[in-house]
């Protein structure tokens, strides 16, 4: 096992909970101290009222953005929450999202018991919901005192109904989490609060049900560095793979193979590669190990992390949340948890950051102007107003998108569009072709576009990467306000400021140590080897704080192993000159243009394989992308997956979790054991 880390780790604040308490504090004028107070939360996740524990739910602390997963009892536990007002949530398919507010003491221990109500069945409820479970509703009180229960929240021994409404003398409160139009009755006694859901009436799915929509991925073969001794690609920070995949395990379901983009799924995850220690936007490692789904081959993983910045030093944002509200957004998993996930993003807003609402339906128009961060109540407002409805101009919305952006353009900010949609774009300008072409003009200006993408059944899931990519932006799906909180909340400052641009790598193999390689993943992200050096070639974008991982598998010169190859060329010899037995595996080259540059700058590494058998030497974070590289393969049935099994894959993640302080490798492990028990069609 080898590790090259050439940057020396630097010591910086946990960025997902620094990051929104220090913004809150900025907003209300409060001196940011060096240490910030801390308490810890305690708590248990139970199946309706004197139910059970729930294992494996997902639960969150906002806005310190913490995360953490439920164990076999339910219990869950976070340590260093800042002091104040905070709102834990936990959810799990098959139960109604629930939170609680909680006040954190500073040196003390504050305990939550959170009621997860099971979902409607499937039979009354919206057939559009990822997550559907039988419901067993608390019989309320018939002598119970109605009572007011304000602002869309309802709590009774820190159980809380998210909703829209108000309850008042026996009324009922609108619940998000249930479907469009279902409500709760609520009422109090000396027991506590009692409960009945009323599902709204299910909508008859259309005749095109399922219309998803993915990009074909031709998975990339073993390539001999006699005849391609370069891979050349584009980075890749888009994470919507992972999230999506875990919609369709959660549902008892595959993905489809198209939806499983490898990288995708090994960039989800947080790994602990020290930021640069230079003045360099981002710093490279490398490590090489066994592959382990065939042993005889070699593992590389090249990664790059971006510099942590501070949210108290990021510049001003000046944002344009660009939100689809045409008919197919009504599901409760797309506009309802829509507004639910912008809200966690306003509620971090700075008063020095801006926000302007565009909507489209049929039509496109400016449903809020430009308002600084200080005025969160016009922005929260303006969100909780929004009704889907009607047929979907996207290509108008963007136009008027960028326009506004244009309009309120700020030198040195962070101006961004966030497009918030399923992607069935239906009216005016649709096509991909035309789409990307608009993008690619106002791209030029200086707003880049951040593309989220939320729904079942309807998500263009291929549309929105194009979106993303040509927008200089990144693509993330949202199927949990927890993975909101994730990406606007925990990872705001990769979301809103680009570090570096058109960032590209190039690999050169030294044949004397290397007979063939593949890159696993990014088979939408390759570049011809001419394309590394011309700067007019448009690549990925690095945020601040987010990482990038690359995996090489490699066939050792030595291997007996056939690899195919073209035939030798009859007017000329290869030009390949072996190196030296140095070691050297490969050369990484990186090529990247600072945000508002033209010109690119080159960084190289060289990889040295010590040559190391096995994984037992191999870093936690080297053995779990493994892990997520090898589940990737079966989730795609590869013809490149050699020995690996969803037991084996299992093995090597359990193996690999570490601290995992928010919970996210835990849920990994959880997912691979799902899909081990679900039949391939």
């Amino acid at each position: 096992m080898h590790r090259s880390s050439p940057s020396a780790p630097i010591a910086s604040p946990t960025f997902a909970a620094c990051a929104v308490v220090s913004a809150l504090l900025l907003a209300a004028g409060v001196v940011v101290a060096t240490e910030t107070p801390v308490g810890r939360i305690e708590g248990v996740a139970v199946a309706g009222p004197g139910g059970r524990g729930i294992a494996d739910a997902s639960c969150t602390v906002a806005p310190a953005g913490l995360r953490a997963v439920t164990g076999k009892d339910g219990a869950f536990q976070f340590a260093r929450v800042p002091v104040g007002l905070q709102t834990v949530a936990c959810s799990k398919a098959g139960w109604l999202a629930t939170s609680a507010a909680v006040a954190v003491v500073a040196g003390q221990t504050a305990q939550v018991r959170l009621v997860l109500p099971t979902l409607p069945k499937a039979a009354d409820a919206p057939t559009r919901q990822d997550d559907s479970a039988k419901t067993e509703p608390a019989q309320p009180d018939p002598a119970a005192k109605r009572d007011k229960v304000s602002g869309g929240y309802g709590s009774a021994k820190a159980m809380v109904f998210h909703g829209s409404g108000t309850v008042s003398g026996g009324g009922k409160i609108a619940l998000g989490a249930a479907g469009v139009g279902a409500s709760v009755s609520v009422a109090r006694s000396s027991a506590g609060m009692a409960y009945r859901v009323q599902p709204a009436p299910a909508a008859p799915a259309p005749a095109d049900f399922n219309r998803e929509g993915y990009d074909a991925i031709d998975e990339s073969s073993f390539h001999t560095v006699r005849d391609q001794p370069l891979s050349t690609l584009s980075i890749d920070v888009d994470t919507a793979a992972y999230s999506n995949v875990r919609r369709f395990l959660t549902s008892g379901q595959l993905p489809p193979k198209d939806a499983v983009r490898i990288e995708e799924l090994i960039n989800y995850f947080p790994y602990a590669y020290p930021g640069p220690s230079d003045d360099e936007p981002f710093a490279v490692h490398t490590e090489v190990g066994a592959a382990p789904w065939n042993r005889s081959h070699r593992l590389v993983r090249v990664g790059i992390q971006g510099r942590r910045i501070d949210m108290r030093n990021l510049p001003p944002a000046n944002l344009v949340f660009l939100i689809d509200v045409s008919g197919s957004m009504a599901p409760p998993d797309r506009l309802p948890l829509l507004q639910r996930s912008l809200a966690l993003l306003t509620r971090s807003l700075r008063p020095q950051d801006k926000v302007a609402i565009v909507v489209y339906a049929g039509a496109a128009g400016l449903v809020l102007p430009s308002t600084p961060g200080s005025n969160q109540a016009a922005i929260l407002g303006a969100l909780e107003r929004l009704r889907a409805g009607g047929s979907t101009a996207g290509g108008a919305g963007l136009q008027l998108a960028y326009d506004v952006a244009a309009a309120q353009f700020g030198k040195g900010a962070a101006n961004r569009v966030i497009l918030c949609t399923d992607g069935d774009f239906n009216v005016g300008v649709s096509s991909d072709g035309e789409l990307v072409e608009l993008i690619e003009k106002r791209r030029a200006s200086g707003v880049f576009l951040t593309v989220l993408g939320f729904g079942t059944d309807n998500y263009q899931d291929g549309k929105m990467q194009k979106l993303a990519d040509k927008g200089n932006g990144h693509h993330a799906y949202i199927d949990t306000l927890a993975e909101a909180q994730k990406v606007l909340v925990g990872e705001v400052g990769g979301t809103l400021l680009t570090i570096a641009q058109d960032v590209k790598i190039q690999v050169e193999f030294n044949p004397s140590m290397v007979k063939g390689y593949r890159l696993i993943g990014y088979e939408n992200r390759l570049l011809a080897a001419r394309d590394f050096n011309d700067d007019k070639k448009d690549a990925g974008e690095l945020g601040a704080g987010h990482a990038v991982t690359a995996l090489y598998e490699i066939v050792p010169a030595s291997s007996p192993e056939p690899l195919a190859a073209v035939d030798r060329l009859k007017y000329q010899e290869p030009t390949l000159r072996p190196a030296a037995a140095t070691g050297e595996l490969m050369t990484v080259k990186l090529r990247f243009k600072p945000p508002a540059g033209a010109v690119s700058k080159l960084l190289a590494r060289v990889v040295v394989d010590a040559g190391h058998a096995g994984l037992d030497g191999a870093s936690e974070d080297f053995r779990f992308a493994a892990a997520v590289a090898a589940w990737g393969l079966l989730l795609r049935d590869s013809p490149f997956k050699g020995s690996a099994t969803f037991a084996l894959v299992g093995e090597l993640a359990r193996g690999a979790v570490g601290a995992d302080p928010d919970g996210y490798r835990h849920e990994l492990v959880s997912l691979v054991a799902r899909s081990g028990e679900i039949p391939r069609p």
